[in-house]
């Protein structure tokens, strides 16, 4: 199964049908097995012999296909081989990577970026060998200046820069399924005509795309990997505008790992509706009001809140070396960094990340795979029990206080690095009550304290479909709060609720200084259980169609009542509405 999608900004797409185990001896494989021995003797004028190289190359085809209004607008057909070559010289202890070159890269440069997309065995080693050369020399020059470097800084903790790891072994075998690209295009058409019927739509489209991928692996350590894996995705996005000029956005995306299954006509149509019938209800809803009080996060609105602000701090980073002088890195960080043993959620709740297993209830889980982006086995890792924040996720790059990876590298890392990220992320409860009963409780609380009403979220924009200038205006928001780095997505469908029992959706909100202490407060959780499928790209807020890769992702968890939060107004310029209505309002 394929443990990174490669997923393009726009839109690209596959030719499917083309069998790619034509030959069972496996070409490619051949060619990155053999030009790995080869490649063993390298020790350039002892230059110094490559003590790992690494060969990962991925082959993709897809088919994609984006409609708008019941019209098509693209459909398209490509194919692709994404090689990764890492040779790193001098040892596990101090290599070639971790470093920021100021003048980057020097080694020769070939003629290589195209990589052969055909199953040559002689044109392939050519590409494998010139690229091991210049990956090689590359190493060599960074080596030698990351020495320099280190003799201007003193201090700092001496971690070794790679971490051994037992070979891995696993040949799967390459499924022979297929997409029916005529079906997918009538249904992109007939999709995106919902649109059509809600006058409140301004912009909107629905995009299918579908990927077959085959993974191939080969280190020097002895691990050799080829994994195979189908991921169609369908994704409809809408913007509109409320009668006071505020744009609202909403979007929906499904996902399946199997062409044959898993996204069904019906549940797509209805799950499509929802999306133009929420803008249709934000339009006609109230501008909310400031509100400090405890917030219910409902059914996926949860699994999301889990995603967005666990998720993301579950991974470590380490700063990179730099020449004196130079332009340092700007890393991210996580906001768990030397929490280790610090309670962070209630005594009564547990996380798991297990990417072993593969299904739940009958339901396929997205985030499921064996062997990690550097050929690690997947592992179960407990990262929080009983509140208490127990592990991180953890790649072949050691940092402080972790030597060892436990096989969750799932994207490229800089400075030779991989990034780790969540799998299939298992939020348990050990306490919980009806779902029913959280929304008592949360009636409750507003009564105790004199507040109108209490606030419930059903859904929130993560992955974000909001528009980059809606994004740097979010990240200006959250500047001039003093809330830094902590990037949390707005609310789509937020609820007042009244002591009746009445709910009112209202619009143009945010949450205010929201990050992963906010966890800490939460004082119950639902006996139910939601399923959140999603893309991982590494981008702030997960915002969809950012970033070169992707990681199959998927969180498991329930309702939970967060005791404390701030909402505020979003305090964005209201753009002018259409000088001329919609023809569609006109129509009716």
């Amino acid at each position: 199964m394929k443990i990174v999608s490669r997923l393009v900004a726009v839109i690209v797409a596959f030719a499917l049908g083309a069998a790619f185990a034509a030959d069972p001896s496996d070409v490619v494989l051949k060619a990155m097995r053999d030009e790995l021995e080869h490649s063993k003797s390298l020790d350039a004028a002892n230059l110094g012999k490559p003590y790992f190289i690494s060969y990962d190359v991925e082959d993709g085809e897809a088919f994609a296909a984006s409609a708008s209004m019941g019209g098509l607008i693209i459909s398209s057909d490509t194919a692709f081989r994404l090689p990764r070559i890492q040779v790193r010289v001098g040892d596990y202890q101090f290599d070639n990577t971790n470093f920021e070159a100021g003048r980057g890269n020097r080694g020769s440069r070939y003629d290589i970026e195209r990589f052969p997309i055909e199953n040559l065995y002689s044109v392939l080693r050519r590409y494998l060998w010139l690229s091991t050369d210049q990956s090689y020399k590359n190493a060599v020059e960074s080596l030698a200046s990351k020495r320099a470097a280190l003799k201007n800084i003193s201090g700092g903790e001496a971690l070794p820069d790679f971490a051994r790891a037992e070979p891995s072994q696993l040949i799967e075998e390459i499924p022979q399924s297929k997409l029916d690209r005529g079906v997918w295009i009538e249904r992109a058409r007939s999709l995106s005509a919902i649109f059509a019927e809600f006058p409140q739509v301004l912009e909107s489209n629905v995009e299918v795309e579908a990927i077959k991928s085959i993974r191939r692996l080969v280190n020097s350590e002895g691990s050799e990997v080829r994994t195979a894996d189908d991921v169609l995705f369908l994704r409809a996005r809408v913007t509109g505008q409320a009668a006071d000029g505020m744009r609202l956005h909403d979007a929906v995306a499904i996902h399946s790992r199997d062409f044959g299954r898993g996204l069904n006509e019906a549940d797509l149509r209805r799950e499509v509706r929802q999306v133009a019938e929420n803008i249709a209800a934000l339009a006609r809803a109230p501008v909310g009001d400031v509100y400090n009080g405890p917030v219910l996060f409902d059914g996926v609105a949860s699994a999301q809140l889990f995603a967005e602000l666990l998720g993301r701090n579950l991974a470590l980073t380490r700063r990179p070396v730099s020449e004196p002088g130079g332009r340092q890195a700007n890393m991210p960080s996580s906001e768990l960094e030397g929490r280790q043993g610090s309670r962070i959620l209630p005594d009564w709740m547990d996380v798991i990340d297990d990417p072993t297993q593969q299904a739940l209830n009958g339901h396929r889980l997205f985030g499921g795979y064996w062997i990690d982006f550097e050929g690690v086995a997947a592992k179960r890792v407990v990262v929080v029990e009983k509140g208490t924040l127990k592990n991180f996720l953890l790649t072949r790059q050691p940092v402080t206080g972790f030597k060892e990876s436990n096989g969750h590298a799932r994207l490229p890392g800089p400075f030779g690095s991989s990034t780790a990220g969540i799998s299939n992320l298992f939020v348990h409860a050990a306490q919980s009550v009806p779902v029913a009963d959280l929304k008592k409780q949360l009636m409750e609380l507003c009564k105790t304290r004199n507040l109108p009403y209490g606030i419930v979220v059903r859904k929130l924009d993560f992955p974000s479909s909001a528009s980059f200038d809606e994004l740097r205006q979010l990240v200006a928001a959250n500047g001039n709060e003093g809330s830094g780095s902590h990037l949390f997505s707005s609310p789509i469908l937020i609820y007042r609720v009244y002591a009746d029992g009445r709910e009112e959706l209202i619009r143009g909100v945010r949450f205010r200084e929201i990050n992963v202490r906010s966890l800490r407060d939460i004082r119950a959780a639902g006996d139910d259980t939601a399923i959140f499928d999603y893309l991982n790209n590494g981008v702030p807020l997960a915002l969809m169609g950012a970033g070169s890769y992707a990681a199959e992702t998927t969180v498991i968890a329930p309702s939970v009542l967060v005791d404390d939060l701030e909402v505020r107004k979003a305090d964005n310029e209201l753009p002018k509405l259409p000088i001329v209505p919609s023809p569609l309002m006109a129509g009716k």
